[in-house]
C-alpha cells in the first residue's frame, strides 16, 4: 500500500473515532481504473470479479466478507474505501444477470458483461500462458461503499 492510501486509511478511522480494523488492500481495477472507480463513487458498481487463477499466479488471498480494500486511481491516488459483503467463486458461464448488471458496467446488460469480460481474461490470461475458456472460476465479489475520499 503506497504512502497516501495509508494516509488516507489512517485518517479515515482517526475521524470515526472507532478501531482500525488490522487489515485492508489498496488495489486499482483491472480494465478501466478510473471510470471503473467512479462507478462505485457514484454508487453504480456495487460487485466485482476476477479470475481464480489470478491469485495463485499473484500469490495473493482471495477476498473475505468483511475485507476493506482502498480503491485507487490509475495513478494510485486513492479515491475510496469499500467492505467485502459476499464473495462466490463459480464458473464464468454461472455467473448470474444481477451479478453482471451489480458490475455496473456499459450498458448494464449481461451481453455487455459477457463480452466484455471474456475479452479482458482472453487478453490477461494469455499474457500468463493460459487460454480463456467460458467455464473459468471467477472469484465474484459484492461489496459496500463505506467512504469517498475528498479531494
Amino acid at each position: 500500500m503506497n504512502q497516501k492510501a495509508e494516509l488516507y486509511w489512517h485518517e479515515f478511522w482517526e475521524k470515526k473515532g472507532a478501531e482500525m480494523p488490522k487489515s485492508v488492500s489498496a488495489w486499482q481495477f483491472g480494465a478501466d481504473p478510473d471510470q471503473l472507480a467512479q462507478l462505485v463513487i457514484d454508487g453504480i458498481k456495487t460487485a466485482t470479479c476476477s479470475g481464480h487463477v489470478f491469485y495463485g499466479e499473484e500469490n495473493e488471498p482471495l477476498p473475505s466478507v468483511g475485507d476493506y480494500s482502498i480503491i485507487l486511481s490509475s495513478e494510485d491516488i486513492p479515491l475510496a474505501i469499500i467492505r467485502t459483503v459476499n464473495v462466490e467463486v463459480l464458473p464464468m458461464n454461472e455467473v448470474s444477470e444481477e451479478f453482471a448488471i451489480a458490475e455496473g458496467e456499459g450498458d448494464g446488460t449481461y451481453t455487455y458483461w459477457w463480452n466484455a469480460h471474456e475479452h479482458f481474461f482472453k487478453e490477461e490470461l494469455h499474457k500468463i500462458g493460459h487460454t480463456f475458456q467460458e467455464d473459468m472460476l471467477l472469484v465474484c465479489e459484492r461489496f459496500e461503499l463505506i467512504d469517498v475520499k475528498r479531494m
